[in-house]
């Protein structure tokens, strides 16, 4: 099975080869990587560049920001599966590309835990989100798994679509949920951390990026899932990442 991986860059330069190296390091042997680039002014594209090699596809040119980025990727991907990789994450360790497809045989979603670390030197973690088997109504109830190790096989993409662009912080909340509550797809949970994840990211900078994006997946909910004004994931969402904080290792 061939994994294709999307890197969306912007002046990532200060991270973004740790990224590179930790796919190129992926023991399963057939995957492609996509970098689409912004059009960065540091030195990120002569990092990229570094590592030339004919698995990696690096296109470079302005967006409409994150999530335009990122259906430039799923357009343009050639493998029987995809998933994201961001600029200033990386992988666990060399097996998890092999470990996703091998769920990815058994299901058409797969995903795992993730651990949130403040920089790629030091790797202390700072936060764990660790994940459990979907059930259909759990978006709902304030659940979602972490999008950077939500994979998806092609059947997956092209069902639902592209990222909605109307949504600035959470269209990968609202595509995960477009995949697991409404396309009636097989989900399997990888019980193991496939990701490090730097902290920073929009949705993670604080209150009110944590706010934004809460606004943002209610949103998605109304919607898809003809949530109220108010519903009990609004509340229970940002309470479960509380236990993030207090269950990190």
């Amino acid at each position: 099975m061939k994994i294709s991986v999307v890197t969306v860059s912007y002046n990532a330069g200060k991270t973004i080869g740790h990224t590179l190296e930790s796919f190129f390091a992926q023991n399963h042997p057939d995957k492609e990587l996509l970098v689409i680039d912004g059009g960065s002014k540091d030195d990120t594209l002569k990092i990229v560049n570094s590592f030339a090699h004919p698995a990696m596809t690096v296109v470079s040119e302005k967006d409409r920001g994150l999530y335009d980025a990122m259906n430039k990727g799923l357009a343009r991907f050639t493998g029987d599966a995809v998933g994201f990789l961001n600029a200033d994450d990386r992988y666990q360790d060399a097996d998890v590309l092999t470990d996703i497809a091998d769920g990815l045989e058994r299901a058409d979603i797969v995903y795992g835990d993730l651990d949130f670390i403040d920089n790629h030197e030091a790797d202390t973690v700072v936060r764990t989100w660790r994940g459990a088997a979907f059930k259909p109504g759990a978006f709902r109830r304030g659940w979602m798994p972490p999008h950077p190790t939500f994979y998806i096989r092609r059947r997956v993409a092209e069902a639902v679509g592209e990222f909605d662009l109307s949504l600035r912080i959470a269209a990968d909340y609202d595509f995960m949920l477009r995949a697991m509550e409404l396309g009636g797809f097989e989900s399997r949970f990888l019980p193991r951390v496939m990701v490090r994840m730097m902290t920073g990211g929009a949705s993670t900078s604080g209150i009110r990026g944590y706010l934004k994006s809460n606004l943002e997946a209610l949103r998605a909910r109304r919607r898809w899932l003809g949530s109220g004004f108010v519903d009990t994931a609004f509340l229970a969402k940002p309470l479960g990442k509380v236990g993030q904080f207090l269950a990190r290792s």
